[in-house]
């Protein structure tokens, strides 16, 4: 049995006496890696960023239609896109190793005799590894408010892009960390996080652009009401399950509709039905993953600490 310490202590003072979190973070931060990465992917950011602007001002001056909003629009999508790729395909990887990388360095075992309770054990590696990936998507933020000096892009496009990302980060993180709890070996942990990274991210959006034309105009000719509205609301759950069509469909409803909330969208037969933006539905199902994850995650230790 272990023993839950100081049970009544806020989330700070919490946060601050986890020895995991302490132990994870000094270990990943003493040393020059983290700040070499840090340095890499700045580098490599900026770099897009300055070729996203010589592209696009070259094609601009040869359409002969001088506007900055296109090329703040076109470098806020590409460091997006860079944020997006990196809590996607990167960030999982500093939890899929975050339990069964004890049991490989044998470890884990002397973990288990402490005083330390499994809830704290799962929240201490998931705020380790997620602290580092959180450091990066704010260190690229100034690159974002380039597209500031060029219009096109707005606050909110920001702060919603910032909302999804770490929403991506947090569920992405818990799906890592769940497969590390009940898999021995870090390589198969490793390989059943990111099959499920890819299902969600490029799976999803193959199923939609196959079966979408094919459906489409079936249900155009359907005369329904009824039927287009539920066609539009089953098409919108699947899109608010992928960060990639979320981030852009909120994007386009931003920047067509001026919308970030609800609004009145209108079917083929004339009637409006009222739609909710994706990264709302989005945000809700990724925090409920990750809270469900989270659950399985410390019972699985618990049941592991009991054998």
């Amino acid at each position: 049995m272990t023993v839950e310490a100081h049970p009544r202590r806020g989330f700070s003072e919490r946060l601050r006496g986890n020895p995991v979190v302490l132990k994870e973070l000094r270990g990943r931060m003493r040393g020059p890696r983290a700040f070499a990465v840090m340095t890499v992917y700045l580098g490599l950011t900026s770099g897009l960023t300055v070729l996203l602007y010589v592209l696009q001002a070259e094609a601009i001056n040869r359409t002969s239609t001088p506007t900055g909003s296109d090329i703040g629009r076109v470098l806020f999508y590409g460091v997006v896109a860079i944020e997006l790729f990196l809590v996607t395909f990167i960030g999982p990887a500093f939890t899929a190793s975050a339990i069964s990388g004890e049991r490989e360095h044998r470890t884990y075992e002397l973990l288990r005799t402490t005083l330390l309770s499994a809830s704290a054990l799962m929240f201490g590696k998931l705020v380790s590894a997620l602290s580092y990936i959180v450091l990066l998507l704010f260190a690229a933020i100034p690159l974002q408010a380039i597209a500031f000096l060029f219009g096109g892009v707005s606050v909110e496009e920001l702060v919603l892009s910032l909302v999804i990302l770490l929403a991506t980060a947090l569920q992405f993180g818990t799906v890592g960390l769940y497969f590390s709890a009940i898999m021995d070996r870090t390589l198969p942990a490793s390989v059943l996080t990111y099959s499920y990274a890819l299902f969600t991210t490029v799976g999803l959006p193959i199923f939609l652009a196959i079966f979408l034309p094919i459906f489409s105009p079936l249900v155009r000719l359907i005369n329904s009401s009824a039927v287009q509205a539920a066609a539009l609301y089953a098409s919108g759950i699947v899109v608010s399950t992928n960060p990639i069509a979320t981030m852009l469909i909120t994007q386009t409803f931003i920047a067509e509709r001026q919308e970030i909330g609800a609004f009145q969208f209108t079917l083929a037969t004339g009637q409006q039905v009222p739609v909710i933006s994706p990264w709302i539905p989005y945000t809700i199902f990724a925090v409920l993953t990750s809270v469900v994850l989270m659950w399985l995650t410390v019972q699985r230790i618990r049941q592991q600490a009991d054998e």
